[in-house]
């Protein structure tokens, strides 16, 4: 069931910036003593710096039997950043799990983060970056993953385009978004901050993951904490919740890269051991329940048959992380789609 996007990793745009080597001009005091004052220099021109890509990712140790031979092992996903992957793929089977769980590894140096929001999550627009992708955008968008609970179940607050939307909670799970594109994840006024970089703040319940390891709410028997899901086979109220379901979370690892987590049957506890597994330090629960979860990659190249860096990201050459998704390629490009989400798109 899990299907990865093997070209798509040109299209998901992760967040932070890296350095290269630019030329400079040549300081005065270096210069030739033959040299006339008066005599006419060439200009100097400064190349612009490149980001250095973060160290491939090492595979990852299985929980148990794999449910394929490449369980653990990462393949690029979506549209390259300069001839380079930026999004790496994998699955997993969780602890105790029956069914792989899909992993997507970005490369923060390569690409940037936005966040986009929605008229019913978090409510309370216009925005300037709302779906539908715009086509200058769509030009560099490598990757797109959804949010989390609509904010009346967040326990948590949201700030965008210069504006609180929700007032920020104090100690909640939250993925901060900096003027640079950089993202990170850690819990607010602790790890993160509102410090003048801060353009986006996205907040949902607290931490699943800290220090690397899943936090004592997340492996407790409370698992209504984290959310009330579907029933085991409608979503209907009169169903009583089941704690195996859809469920997605973010996290950072210690390198600054992006880790994503999605995968249908899942406990608070096997989404938090998965993100631990995938090396983030810290981690978040985003949206749960089949309509809600999804992972794309976008390559464009895919649509010509070469792995060309140029060209929009669109429907026709978006790959889910997980087939069994029920979103897919074209939510962040439908009008309608009134739920924030991330993209990740390639640094010039």
């Amino acid at each position: 069931m899990v299907v990865f996007a093997l070209g798509l990793l040109s299209s998901v745009a992760l967040a932070s910036c890296g350095t290269g080597r630019s030329n400079t001009a040549v300081p005065p005091s270096t210069r030739s003593p033959t040299t006339s004052p008066s005599a006419p220099t060439t200009p100097t021109t400064t190349t612009p710096t490149r980001p250095t890509p973060l160290p491939v990712p090492a595979a990852l140790a299985l929980f148990g039997a794999p449910a394929a031979p490449d369980d653990g092992s990462w393949h690029p996903a979506g549209r390259l950043v300069g001839g380079i992957p930026a999004v790496y793929e994998t699955s997993l089977v969780p602890p105790g799990g029956t069914q792989p769980v899909g992993i997507a590894w970005m490369d923060t140096h390569l690409l940037s983060a936005l966040l986009y929001s929605g008229s019913k999550s978090p409510g309370g627009g216009p925005y300037r970056y709302t779906a539908p992708v715009g086509p200058a955008e769509a030009t560099s968008l490598v990757a797109a993953f959804n949010g989390g609970f609509l904010m009346d179940t967040a326990a948590g607050g949201y700030l965008t385009e210069g504006r609180t939307v929700v007032p920020l909670v104090t100690g909640a799970a939250s993925l901060v978004i900096r003027t640079d594109g950089t993202v990170d994840i850690g819990a607010w006024g602790t790890d993160v901050s509102l410090t003048p970089d801060v353009v986006s703040v996205r907040q949902n319940l607290t931490l699943l993951v800290a220090g690397g390891q899943p936090t004592a709410q997340a492996t407790s028997s409370n698992w209504l904490a984290w959310g009330n899901t579907c029933g085991a086979t409608s979503c209907a109220h009169s169903v009583p919740s089941v704690e195996q379901q859809w469920r997605s979370g973010v996290g950072v690892t210690a390198t600054g890269a992006l880790v994503y987590v999605t995968g249908p049957l899942l406990t608070p506890s096997q989404l938090a051991q998965t993100l631990a597994r995938a090396r983030a330090v810290r981690a978040m629960e985003l949206d749960i329940n089949p309509t809600w979860t999804v992972l794309v990659t976008y390559d464009p190249g895919t649509s010509s048959g070469s792995r060309a860096s140029g060209g929009p990201a669109a429907p026709g050459n978006g790959t889910r992380l997980l087939a069994g998704t029920v979103q897919g390629p074209s939510t962040f490009f439908d009008p309608a789609w009134d739920r924030d989400f991330v993209t990740m798109s390639a640094r010039p």
